[in-house]
């Protein structure tokens, strides 16, 4: 597929076949969203195409440090990866013919693997209440169904009442007082979207204690104290901006807190950007590290919603983006021989794994591919490239200085 996804942007470009071409003619540089459609078909091959065979169990490689990760490991590949795809998913008109192709592959693929992951009688029926990781991982399954009404739409009423069985069994794990609230939150949210009835008051303690833990600029606490880390990014600024994107319509009680919400999304939108070096490196600070490019889940899903920060143009988002998934995802060692990610941030890096990291874990550098939900013809992908706010300030650009809100 990569192969094929390269030789269409040589078609495109009117190179290919022409007789005039020398023979020491270097073929084009692919497009972006070639590239991020080869990273696509990469990541999600293995574990869509083994879940909806009903092996994923019995193929896919758990690394770890700990014992019981295999109790969680493939819940957390499935729901992590589905809800970085989930927007590119819902597409509902796809113009190019290969993308097309490949776009109906895995919409076929993620419809199976929801049933198996969900069916009783399956092999690859996956753990989504015992522990309390599950909590995490059904929530990322939630989102992508958020953010994919066309798949939850296509399934048949037998599979939509097996995940939401599945759901609500997680309602057993009592979220830590962290970040985790906004699990349960965006199980609930996903419950209200689809007029299941939902549980208020897990949604309404998660938007409201996340209000009580904002600490200014942007950023929120994980819990009462703020972290330098990513998790604002991985989890907190994107649960809260798409589980009220959902709610505030049906609750007026939410609008203020919604704007809020929103703004401060925005700046921290400003705030991401600024940490891409013009390399495509950014500070491997806190925990998770080895989530990767999952670090910019947040700029990406505001690159998604159409809600950048003034002076941040879609195409330089785009650039800056590009930049991280080829720094993140092109080393050799960052796939093992049969394609599985392996623990690290540049390659393979075993000791930048936690304990609760292990290979399914890593899936949520897919939240980087958000923006592939929009369209071709989008300026996101049309425009020309940009320079990003570092390549710049280190290119030599006199630009506006940053300011706090």
């Amino acid at each position: 597929m990569l192969r094929r996804l390269f030789l269409q942007t040589l078609g495109t470009s009117g190179l290919l076949g022409a007789s005039h071409l020398q023979a020491f003619s270097s073929p084009p540089v692919p497009s972006d969203r070639t590239l991020w459609l080869a990273h696509l078909d990469k990541l999600a091959k293995p574990v869509l195409g083994n879940l909806a065979n009903d092996t994923l169990k019995a193929n896919m490689p758990v690394e770890g440090k700990t014992d019981d990760r295999p109790q969680y490991t493939h819940l957390e590949a499935f729901g992590r990866l589905m809800a970085g795809i989930g927007p590119w998913l819902n597409l509902s008109t796809i113009s190019d013919p290969e993308e097309k192709k490949l776009h109906t592959t895995y919409f076929r693929l993620a419809q199976q693997a929801l049933s198996n992951a969900t069916n009783p009688s399956a092999k690859d029926f996956l753990n989504f209440n015992k522990g309390g990781q599950p909590l995490v991982d059904a929530a990322f399954l939630a989102h992508s169904l958020v953010r994919c009404p066309a798949l939850w739409n296509s399934l048949s009423d037998e599979v939509k009442a097996n995940v939401v069985k599945a759901f609500q069994s997680s309602r057993v794990i009592r979220p830590g007082f962290s970040n985790w609230l906004l699990f349960s939150g965006m199980i609930e949210a996903f419950f209200a979207k689809y007029g299941y009835e939902y549980d208020k008051m897990r949604l309404d303690y998660a938007i409201r204690q996340h209000e009580q833990w904002y600490k200014g600029d942007g950023m929120y606490g994980d819990g009462p104290n703020f972290h330098w880390d990513y998790y604002n990014s991985y989890v907190i600024q994107p649960f809260l901006v798409d589980i009220l994107a959902v709610i505030a319509p049906m609750d007026r009680t939410y609008q203020s807190i919604h704007e809020n919400v929103t703004k401060r999304a925005v700046r921290y939108a400003a705030i991401q950007e600024r940490l891409i070096a013009p390399d495509g490196t950014f500070p491997i600070i806190g925990r998770s590290i080895a989530y990767r490019a999952g670090a910019f889940q947040h700029l990406a899903n505001m690159a998604l919603l159409g809600q950048l920060p003034e002076g941040v143009s879609p195409a330089q988002v785009r650039s800056a983006l590009t930049a991280v998934i080829r720094k993140t995802m092109e080393h050799p060692d960052t796939f093992d021989a049969k394609g599985w990610l392996q623990i690290g941030m540049y390659g393979h890096q075993p000791a930048l794994g936690e304990r609760y990291i292990s290979t399914g874990s890593l899936y949520l550098c897919a939240e980087v591919l958000l923006p592939l939900g929009l369209p071709q013809s989008h300026e996101f992908w049309s425009a020309p490239a940009a320079d990003w706010t570092s390549r710049k300030v280190w290119g030599g650009t006199d630009i506006p200085a940053d300011h706090a809100i």
